[in-house]
């Protein structure tokens, strides 16, 4: 990746703009960092967008760092948030990153990067330093975040302890003084935070620069709430289906910050489907992509193999759970026994809304019980029940 891709390609904001491209073409070896707090134990492909940044400028050299919010993450960023979160525990914090930390490995080359613990310097700070650290900022300039500011409006809590937290990942920045901080842009105002920190204590001078936050399979905002995230340790075969069911005009943006796909050809892909080219065709392209970072080349043929036998030829997948049970058993508790859905008034949900199928004919009654079928829920999950 050649120089101006690091600060153009799926980037949203540089801060500032100048900074950046002065301190880049200096030749000198950045120190760059991202930050990550570990506050579930799965990631989706939305999280990789700076972590690929990240990637990239270790990759071109600069000195590229990835720090663990083992102290923050006890607190959780509010950013975006419409509540307060629930504050985790130090073995809740330590067992999602052993998670993240496998996931994270499959964009991640940890022998180019540098990982760091920010409970390694947050934990020590007295009463002191944070009356020093908080006397840089403003009641106002805390209130104008859009979330604060919408969560007052409403009447929703606002904890005085989350004014602190752009405070403490500001401090991060101090301590590592670095030149370039990255992060989604809900972060700007806490990557800014760490800019005005940085001058107070006389470290560099850094730039910013945000990535953006994409849409999921539904077009809303990737999100665990919504149920619309294409996991990173999503199988091939769902990865590839989500894929393929998201909206055509996601298709480039998704090539543009998920993959490695040369930027001449993601051009030229949007050009043709202005012109009429039919979108699946580029959508499998970046399916087939995607797929195959995460689980390799043949993983890829393999799930549009099957995606091409499921929906294009509506054949059975050649592959699918089976399960024995009891004659008489209920449907839904089959499904949630076997970890095809995650509850069972998930499944109610499903059935009412059409969303299961027994032998192709569709499931209206919660309380069916099973028979030898072949059980389809959603769009890409299947089922082979036997009775024993």
């Amino acid at each position: 990746m050649d120089q101006q891709e690091l600060l153009t390609r799926g980037v949203a904001k540089v801060i500032p703009r100048k900074l950046a491209e002065e301190t880049l073409a200096s030749g000198k070896k950045l120190r760059v960092y991202w930050g990550i707090d570990p506050t579930g134990a799965k990631m989706h492909i939305g999280h990789t967008i700076p972590m690929r940044k990240l990637m990239q400028f270790a990759n071109a050299g600069h000195h590229a760092i990835l720090v663990i919010g083992s102290f923050t993450a006890m607190l959780g960023d509010p950013s975006d948030r419409d509540a307060m979160r629930k504050p985790l525990t130090r073995e809740q914090v330590q067992e999602n990153f052993q998670s993240y930390r496998a996931q994270a490995g499959k964009v991640l080359d940890f022998n180019k990067i540098e990982i760091r613990y920010n409970d390694e310097w947050l934990s020590k700070l007295t009463y002191d330093d944070i009356m020093k650290h908080a006397s840089l900022f403003t009641v106002q300039q805390m209130e104008q975040r859009e979330a604060f500011d919408r969560r007052r409006k409403v009447g929703s809590p606002l904890g005085v302890h989350e004014f602190l937290y752009p405070l403490m990942v500001g401090y991060d920045s101090v301590v590592l003084d670095v030149d370039c901080e990255l992060g989604g842009t809900d972060q700007e105002f806490n990557m800014l935070a760490g800019r005005t920190m940085q001058k107070a204590f006389g470290k560099r001078e850094k730039f910013v620069l945000t990535t953006p936050l994409i849409e999921g399979t539904d077009g809303r905002l990737m999100s665990k709430t919504y149920d619309n995230c294409i996991w990173l340790d999503d199988s091939p075969d769902e990865m590839y289906g989500k894929l393929l069911s998201m909206k055509d005009d996601l298709i480039t943006t998704y090539m543009e910050c998920c993959t490695d796909i040369p930027m001449e050809e993601i051009t030229a892909a949007e050009k043709a489907m202005n012109h009429g080219s039919n979108p699946k065709d580029f959508k499998m392209r970046l399916a087939r992509e995607i797929v195959m970072l995460y689980h390799g080349a043949r993983a890829a043929e393999h799930a549009e193999a099957e995606f091409q036998r499921v929906f294009s030829k509506k054949e059975l997948p050649e592959e699918m759970l089976e399960v024995k049970v009891k004659k008489g058993s209920l449907l839904i508790d089959v499904l949630v026994e076997n970890n095809v859905v995650s509850s069972k008034s998930e499944a109610r949900r499903l059935i009412a809304q059409k969303g299961i199928h027994v032998n192709d004919h569709v499931v209206s009654d919660p309380n069916q019980t099973v028979e030898e079928a072949t059980v389809k829920v959603g769009k890409r999950r299947f089922v082979s029940v036997k009775i024993r």
